[in-house]
């Protein structure tokens, strides 16, 4: 009952609330390009799997906070740099989703076959999407829960920002997914966010850390330039 009372619980509850949603995107972005793969009846029950499956990992991290602490100890060095768990699971799902959002460019420019192939294989289409979001869900919630550890002490206030930035991004996810979808531009703009993210990541895991503002100002800035691009476009379309 104090925790409700004290004003220092709820300004750590709404930063880490922000925080958490502003660390989800690159998730919901991931999510948005896979299940865009799947047959439209089964895109939103992707997403919901996908989302329930990112809930479910941090709050599994948030319950083994003696691990999480541990995950940043070195185990062993390469060329004098201390390497820890932390820092191989990032480098290990940096690297798979530069090469899945490089794939997914490459198969945008090469042609609409291979775009088309995994909604023609059903269930196992299906499978196969929600095990890639699940082992990108370790990274970015594994990411998001330390962020989080550092921020508040009293894991009733993680939980909660965490369950309710996860409800509010289920929400607003078939949202901006059927928003990518309709924009090609969009698409290959969030790609190319994916490829940013899995750099980062892999720069993260070799000891280079960059800092968020230097990677999500950057797309920020190109997404309102091609919003304004879009809304023009439509101007035009009008007249």
């Amino acid at each position: 009952m104090e925790l409700l009372v004290n004003p220092e619980t709820w300004l750590s509850f709404l930063t880490l609330l922000l925080l958490e949603l502003i660390l989800g995107v690159d998730n919901v972005v991931f999510i948005s390009i896979l299940t865009g793969r799947l047959p439209e009846e089964q895109r939103p029950r992707g997403r919901f799997w996908g989302l329930f499956l990112a809930l479910i990992t941090r709050l599994a991290l948030l319950a083994t906070l003696s691990w999480l602490v541990g995950a940043t100890k070195p185990l062993f060095a390469v060329l004098e740099h201390p390497v820890s768990v932390r820092d191989i699971i990032l480098f290990a799902g940096g690297l798979f989703l530069l090469v899945k959002a490089v794939h997914e460019i490459h198969g945008r420019f090469e042609g609409a076959d291979e775009e088309q192939a995994p909604k023609r294989s059903g269930r196992a289409a299906f499978t196969s999407i929600i095990i890639q979001i699940a082992l990108l869900d370790i990274v970015f919630s594994l990411d998001s829960v330390i962020t989080a550890v550092g921020m508040a002490n009293e894991l009733a206030v993680m939980v909660a920002a965490v369950i309710v930035a996860i409800a509010l991004t289920m929400v607003f996810a078939g949202a901006i997914s059927g928003f990518i979808d309709r924009h090609p531009t969009i698409k290959m703009l969030a790609l190319s966010f994916l490829v940013l993210i899995g750099a980062s990541l892999i720069a993260d895991g070799l000891g280079f850390h960059i800092p968020k503002g230097y990677v999500y100002g950057p797309i920020a800035f190109s997404l309102l330039v091609e919003m304004l691009n879009i809304r023009a476009k439509k101007a035009v379309d009008k007249k």
